[in-house]
């Protein structure tokens, strides 16, 4: 407040002083006179020397920020490993430690208001019938395997889990250009050979997962293509260059989407397709453009023409193929400013009407929960709601404005937001449910690696709380696979791709005694011993 108030100059003190006493007639009072205004000065500049020498040790104890630094209304301002920033003025910094966004003072709530117009009548492929529904689902054989490997070293319930998971579906992820082609169940190709010698081809999922720049805001999942290469081979993240990853889509489309769409021609109409396109890639755009590495133009035309481009390539290979498109999940993109971001980059790339819907929860822990009667059922604007089971929230979301506290929720709030903002799109939600049966586990729900105590969840099944909304549940995220390295590898050697996640207090690898965890995607025999331990597959 000092630095808004203003102070008479030396100058202009003497001025008043000597027009005072002027007008005084008699010379008594003005001697009375001059010593009260004599007076009357020293006071005024004592007061003068006090308030600067107190605007300079403000001005040394706190050091100001320029406005352009600030956060503005409903960015984010802090939390989830990203640097506390202050907020433009009219707006403070809310949240918790797994996000916080400047709320504008005097806010009511941030959600989405009912409209009172219908949804224009559902056009393109969200429209029609379930994909997953009446289907048999490919088990891969690799994965039988690798389980295996666990089984013989185990015993007990844990085994006896272990033994009931040989059979259950789960996707298979396509995370370098070397699993495309090839005989055996390792490669795509191998895959739907393999699957179209069924007498009923059963329905196969595969995850879309080789962007350039890929899982900008972490280190365990980095990829193969780059829109900027360093002297290791390994991506420059914050190497923007001219601005469109030109050469880093080019080697995507030519050398990764293509050939899958290739593959997908020789057996669309064959065998019944799933794609998940790009977890973490669009979501990371909505809220971690403060990160360099994702708020660069390379990384954001990378995702947004990358996506854009592969969808419409893949759309295009031939029937039978159903696409999911990654949505976070509820404590990532469920707030309503975060949500209102994501529909309008959606709307932007013009691939609303090839999409089924979105892929949620994708390699995460986020609980399915309950499912209420509206999406934001359990705000505090809804009156005694919160006490019902279905409000039950382990992140503490809700309390921050965010609706989407599970699951279920999210995906009401995903087909809310969705019909009501792009014309004839009714977006359906399947969920990865591979390691999210246990809730509660984590000190914090941003944490996101080797999570301790989890246990896999709903087996593969299309008997979801909504049936019109949510497709499935669906093992998309391998049980079993690591999220990413802890700093030292089972064997001793210094992790190249460690990121400080996975050295949480929730990451299996923390306390003492508990074994080092492999790279991520790699089998990680402790972790699925204990989700197997800690099952709730029904």
């Amino acid at each position: 407040m000092a630095a808004m108030l203003s102070f008479p100059d030396t100058e202009s003190g003497a001025s008043m002083t000597s027009a005072m006493a002027s007008q005084q007639t008699s010379p008594r009072r003005r001697l009375v006179a001059s010593m009260a205004v004599g007076s009357m000065a020293v006071v005024m500049l004592m007061g003068i020397m006090v308030a600067r020498l107190q605007l300079a040790d403000s001005a040394l104890e706190m050091p100001t920020r320029k406005l352009a630094e600030c956060s503005g209304p409903w960015q984010q301002c802090g939390g989830g490993g990203f640097t506390e920033t202050c907020c433009e003025d009219g707006s403070s910094c809310i949240g918790n430690e797994y996000y916080k966004q400047c709320a504008p003072e005097g806010f009511g709530q941030p959600e989405e208001t009912t409209t009172s117009t219908s949804p224009a009548p559902c056009a393109g492929a969200s429209c029609g019938a379930n994909p997953f529904a009446g289907q048999t689902f490919y088990v891969n054989p690799t994965y039988r395997e690798s389980l295996l490997k666990s089984i013989a070293t185990s015993e007990g319930d844990v085994k006896e889990t272990l033994e009931s998971m040989m059979d259950v579906p789960s996707a298979y992820w396509l995370d370098n250009k070397g699993k495309i082609h090839g005989d055996d169940t390792k490669s795509m190709e191998g895959i739907l050979k393999d699957a179209s010698q069924s007498q009923v081809p059963p329905l196969v999922t595969f995850i879309i997962y080789d962007l350039p720049n890929r899982d900008c805001h972490a280190k365990a999942s980095n990829g193969e293509i780059c829109c900027s290469y360093k002297e290791d081979g390994r991506c420059n993240y914050e190497d923007a260059g001219d601005g469109t990853c030109s050469q880093g889509l080019a080697e995507y489309l030519e050398e990764y989407i293509e050939p899958i769409a290739d593959v997908l021609k020789e057996y669309a109409g064959k065998v019944p397709i799933v794609l998940v396109i790009e977890p973490d890639s669009l979501p990371n755009l909505s809220t971690n453009q403060a990160d360099p590495r994702c708020g660069n133009e390379a990384t954001k035309s990378a995702y947004e023409e990358g996506v854009s481009q592969a969808v419409k390539k893949l759309a295009a290979a031939g029937p039978n193929i159903s696409i999911y498109l990654d949505a976070g999940h509820g404590g990532w993109l469920g707030w309503k400013n975060n949500m209102q971001d994501y529909v309008q980059t959606i709307d932007g790339l013009d691939i609303a009407h090839l999409i089924r819907g979105f892929a949620t929860n994708v390699a995460g822990y986020q609980h399915l929960g309950e499912i209420c009667q509206t999406y934001d059922w359990c705000l505090a604007s809804k009156p005694g709601h919160g006490v019902d089971s279905c409000c039950v929230d382990e992140c503490g979301l809700t309390a921050d404005w965010n609706p989407s506290h599970n699951e279920l929720m999210y995906a009401l709030h995903l087909r809310q937001a969705f019909s009501t903002s792009i014309a004839g799109f009714e977006p359906h939600i399947i969920v990865d449910t591979g390691r999210n049966g246990v809730a509660g586990m984590r000190s914090s729900c941003k944490n996101w690696c080797n999570i301790r105590g989890a246990g896999v969840g709903h087996k593969p099944t299309t008997e979801t709380a909504k049936a019109d909304v949510l497709d499935a549940y669906f093992w998309l995220k391998t049980p079993g696979e690591s999220d990413g390295c802890t700093q030292l590898l089972p064997d001793g050697e210094a992790c190249p791709r460690f990121d400080a996640d996975c050295g949480s207090v929730d990451s299996i690898g923390y306390m003492p005694g508990e074994p080092r965890a492999p790279e991520a995607g790699q089998w990680f025999d402790h972790q699925i011993k204990q989700l197997a331990m800690n099952a709730k597959m029904a």
